[in-house]
């Protein structure tokens, strides 16, 4: 097992406590109250949706991903001052992405995955035609819900200063996210193989993963709200975007999937969804490759320019994670330890403070 796994990636040096304080009272005292009004505007438009399955499949990814939404408005803390335009933009995109989760559930076949997904592209690329997202979902009615969430995204992208800098990179992640039509497709074998070739054509031998963990890193979205937040810079570089984006994809991105697959993984064998952690030979397996991509993630993200805010955002995605009732199960108890020791003091620290968010916003097991 690498050293990562025993040696601190995070320390807690003036600076990250200084960053850490910084990014819990903007979060505390701006952020999450201007993400539940957000959170609030879309829930009120789920409300009216026609058809019964879309609105419950809204309604439900408001309510059960909640901690998407508050992850994603998170990085809102990374630019120097607050921006409002940023942090609606990010749970507006955050609650494109976990609807359509649920959404291409009601009908898995790779053709309705694929044309629902492009809401993803059209919504950071305000050039492009809408597509006709529902084109081949049994139900089609949502009263412009999706739609709406889309002109949202598209308008708030155009405010942010430098976004013109990040677009192509923002849309190659948004086409990327492609490979989340492929998630739900129920034929194991078909699924898999499908993953594989999506990962021999989008990564060719990138970056020493496998074609599971590539794939799974592509279903985070946590690239995109990264760029994001560096776009409401008005003195972003483009050697500030290239390395942020480094660090993002894969290892960020991966240790995202990673992690929620860990804590899903009895739930997704109950219901028999997909697990990414499965492909590993073995539990130990996967948490040794866990706890290496964890500490490449953190040590990487405090490399970078305001490298404190970025190791805040990697501790608390973390703890976010392994704050879930289902990571102290009995079974789970010794390797979330683990796990958490892979994230280094900044992780010890939030893990409580996650359990008690947990708890105030009814969050503790979804």
């Amino acid at each position: 097992m690498p050293q990562a796994a025993h040696v601190d990636p995070t320390p807690l040096t003036s600076g990250q406590v200084r960053a850490l304080f910084a990014a819990a009272v903007r979060e505390l005292v701006w952020g999450l109250p201007e993400a539940a009004r957000a959170t609030r505007r879309w829930r009120a438009l789920a409300e009216t949706i026609p058809d019964e399955p879309i609105r419950e499949d809204a309604l439900y990814s408001l309510t059960h991903k909640r901690g998407h939404a508050d992850g994603a408005a998170l990085f809102s803390a990374l630019p120097q001052r607050r921006n409002t335009v940023l942090l609606h933009l990010l749970v507006a995109y955050e609650t494109i992405w976990d609807f359509l989760d649920n959404v291409s559930e009601r009908h898995t076949t790779e053709a309705n995955g694929r044309e629902l997904h492009l809401a993803l592209v059209d919504a950071l690329d305000p050039e492009r035609p809408l597509a006709d997202y529902y084109r081949h979902h049994p139900w089609e009615n949502d009263g412009g819900y999706l739609r709406a969430l889309v002109e949202f995204c598209r308008r708030s992208c155009e405010e942010l200063p430098s976004y013109g800098r990040v677009r192509l990179l923002l849309i190659q992640e948004s086409w990327r996210a492609q490979v989340l039509a492929l998630n739900h497709l129920t034929d194991d074998q078909n699924r898999d193989a499908a993953l594989r070739r999506w990962a021999a054509v989008e990564c060719p031998g990138a970056y020493g993963a496998t074609w599971f963990e590539l794939s799974g890193a592509a279903s985070a979205s946590m690239v995109v709200h990264a760029l994001l937040a560096i776009a409401a810079e008005a003195n972003a570089t483009d050697r500030d975007i290239s390395a942020i984006y480094a660090v993002y994809w894969p290892w960020i991105s991966l240790a995202t999937t990673m992690l929620d697959s860990y804590v899903d993984q009895a739930e997704d064998r109950a219901s028999g969804d997909h697990s990414y952690i499965s492909h590993y030979p073995d539990h130990d397996c996967a948490v040794r490759r866990l706890c290496h991509c964890i500490a490449h993630a953190a040590r990487d993200a405090l490399q970078l320019p305001n490298g404190n805010r970025h190791a805040v955002i990697v501790g608390a995605m973390v703890a976010m994670y392994l704050s879930k009732d289902s990571a102290r199960a009995s079974d789970l108890r010794r390797s979330t330890r683990t796990l958490v020791r892979a994230g280094g003091s900044l992780v010890r620290v939030l893990l409580p403070l996650l359990r008690l968010w947990r708890i105030a916003y009814s969050q503790r097991s979804d």
